[in-house]
């Protein structure tokens, strides 16, 4: 399969592009994280067979005991559409590596790279029945899979109104689910940076890549007092140069947003923060080169109260709001205020205080001196309303298999707690 999707990254990166409306320079970043994905879980696939019957250290000698992994039978794989192929592939390639069987539910939005998908593994002949595609709206294809008896676990992708639907009609058979939910995440930038245009072009990737429909967005923007007005001086020069564009094109670095209803969700959003009393200081708009499609201008959006909706929810486009802070404690707090906890950031030349920030952000996923990078081999998932279970690197192997403790009595005397029986 690793062989087919390698040769296949251009045609796959196109079809993802058309059908998402993502940079064709992005979607081929993914489906090179596709291969990625697929060729680390057949690695960890082979070695599973090695860490099977591991013993257990034991204080007495009269039993052994070891585990086994097992397959925890068909798995039900419900992803999104902001990477479609890619989120698909996080679930996919460690389900199948743990002996699954899966049936996988895109977003109806974006399914062409999931159907594609099928294609290659009917061409490598994988057994039919292994992987199976189901496409469809939520309600009707989405949902019973999560409430069918025989589908043995539930892994999403999406929106945290989704999962708590989903966790529902898992619970009527407490069946076992693991949930990547919404984000709204912090990146704290201190006045020691000594290089402003690199803590500004990791604001920008954090928050404007992929169009900001990214779960992680570094979408609150926090920073220090003293940098505050030059920053953002910086920030706005650096947005006015951002290429947005047919996503075909060659250096397009901001597409369209995935629907109509996204860019008018997105929209609304930013009004809304207006009418609240935020300052919208770029942005906000359709970029005026631009006559039809789904684009928004990146958006950066300043006099920010911790009250406003554009602080408190999801915007899932390319939008970031700011706020100013005194000290670490105040930074420490603002990040913090969030019912969210997928992932956050720090940014600051002092690495010791990186560290401590680090320990108290209340995230699965924390990055210093940076934001987004994903890796194949490291835990991905969040806490609080962004879910929970890990995907990625081990632990996303362990989604899917389930733990069986084998004992043996090793003596060959009774065990001796009932007294044995007189002889007649």
């Amino acid at each position: 399969m690793l062989g087919q999707i390698k040769e296949k990254i251009s045609y796959l990166a196109l079809l993802e592009t058309v059908d998402s409306g993502k940079p064709k320079d992005e979607a081929v970043a993914d489906m090179d994280d596709v291969a990625a994905c697929f060729e680390f879980y057949a690695g960890l696939a082979e070695a599973l067979d090695g860490k099977q019957h591991a013993p257990i250290s034991l204080p007495m000698e009269e039993f052994k005991t070891y585990v086994l992994k097992e397959p925890i039978g068909v798995v039900g794989l419900i992803t999104p559409w902001n990477y479609p192929l890619l989120m698909a592939t996080w679930k996919v390639a460690p389900a199948l590596a743990a002996g699954c069987t899966a049936v996988l539910k895109p977003s109806e939005l974006a399914s062409l790279t999931c159907l594609e998908l099928g294609a290659i593994c009917e061409e490598v002949g994988l057994p039919s029945g292994v992987l199976n595609i189901i496409t469809g709206l939520g309600p009707d294809a989405g949902a019973p899979i999560a409430s069918h008896p025989h589908v043995d676990k539930i892994a999403f992708t999406g929106s945290t109104a989704t999962g708590k639907t989903i966790m529902t009609a898992a619970a009527q058979m407490v069946k076992p689910v693991s949930l990547e939910l919404g984000g709204k995440s912090p990146l704290v930038i201190f006045d020691d940076v000594a290089d402003i245009d690199k803590a500004v072009e990791w604001a920008m990737f954090g928050c404007f890549f992929n169009s900001g429909q990214v779960c992680s967005a570094t979408s609150r923007l926090l920073l220090h007092e003293k940098i505050a007005e030059r920053f953002l001086d910086r920030l706005v020069e650096w947005a006015k140069n951002i290429k947005i564009s047919d996503p075909l094109e060659e250096g397009c670095r901001l597409g369209s947003v995935i629907s109509k209803g996204q860019y008018e969700k997105i929209k609304k959003f930013i009004s809304t923060a207006r009418s609240e009393g935020a300052t919208i200081l770029h942005g906000g708009d359709r970029p005026k080169h631009l006559g039809k499609g789904f684009f928004i201008e990146p958006t950066i959006i300043t006099d920010v109260s911790t009250s406003m909706q554009i602080w408190r929810e999801e915007v899932f486009g390319p939008v970031i709001c700011v706020k100013v802070f005194k000290t670490e404690s105040e930074a420490v707090e603002l990040a913090n205020d969030t019912h969210y906890g997928l992932a956050g950031g720090v940014i600051s030349d002092d690495l010791e205080r990186c560290e401590r920030i680090a320990k108290v952000i209340h995230s699965g996923i924390v990055w210093i001196n940076c934001s987004q990078p994903t890796l194949v081999q490291a835990p991905w998932g969040g806490n609080k309303r962004s879910g929970f279970g890990r995907e990625l690197g081990e632990w996303g192997l362990e989604n899917y298999l389930s733990v069986k403790q084998v004992t043996r009595y090793c003596k060959d005397e009774l065990y001796g707690w009932y007294q044995r029986p007189s002889k007649l």
